[in-house]
């Protein structure tokens, strides 16, 4: 474990809803899907209820809300076909979360190493991060489709780890819900959670070891946190 003095080694993010607002893309997708399966539309507010576990869960939440039953095979190929159509749209209504640029530029300034460990697949994931700028900056991309399980279990962000040579507790994880709460904790890492995120319950109840509304209060609030004890 690193000296509190030289912590955060890494500071690794979560996409959805932590540096982009990509909803109303997911939203218009999800909705463009249903309507090709004869499905009604659902609300903005209700899909922000369904992210957060990958494309399976999603479609599966959909249904789900729809009250109707969807055996796995079914669930898979509805999530291919939405994710044909949201990866053709994926930056179009997609914005960046305020503060993320000056971040991620104060940040890498320093010299830490940044990364992104998300639940939506790596190439829509390149993507976001080649339109927004964010791609250079970033040191490890990991996926829900990198191999390991997804958050809330602690793997993926574990795999991150592994691949930039530190050990969790050395990292700082920046997230907005439950599952990023849950995994960051569950691998040993401290973890700020972000307002106005996509997430079923409140931010402030999450458990996070701070809680913050802006991306660029992160740089100055580095020092309240600090590696969790083993």
């Amino acid at each position: 474990m690193s000296d509190t003095k030289t912590w955060p080694r890494a500071v690794l993010f979560d996409l959805d809803g932590t540096l982009v607002d990509s909803l109303p893309d997911i939203h218009a997708a999800l909705n463009q899907t249903l309507e090709s399966l004869g499905e009604p539309p659902f609300t903005l507010e209700a899909v922000g209820r369904m992210v957060g576990q990958g494309v399976q869960v999603l479609i599966g939440r959909a249904y789900q809300a729809l009250d109707k039953e969807i055996d796995p095979h079914t669930r898979d190929s509805i999530a291919e076909r939405y994710l044909a159509i949201y990866s053709a749209r994926a930056t179009e209504l997609t914005t960046l979360n305020a503060g993320a640029t000056d971040a991620v530029r104060i940040l890498a300034e320093r010299g830490i190493t940044l990364g992104i460990v998300t639940n939506k697949p790596g190439a829509e994931t390149a993507d976001i991060l080649r339109h927004f700028g964010l791609a250079e900056q970033m040191a490890v991309v990991v996926g829900g489709d990198a191999g390991p399980r997804k958050k809330p279990a602690p793997d993926l962000l574990i795999h991150a780890c592994r691949e930039i040579g530190i050990e969790p507790a050395e990292a700082l994880f920046v997230g907005d819900s439950e599952n990023d709460v849950e995994a960051a904790q569950a691998a040993g890492m401290p973890v700020v959670a972000m307002r106005g995120g996509y997430t079923a319950t409140g931010v402030e109840g999450l458990g996070a070891d701070l809680v913050l509304n802006r991306l660029d209060e992160i740089p100055d609030r580095l020092a309240e946190l600090g590696p969790r004890s083993p």
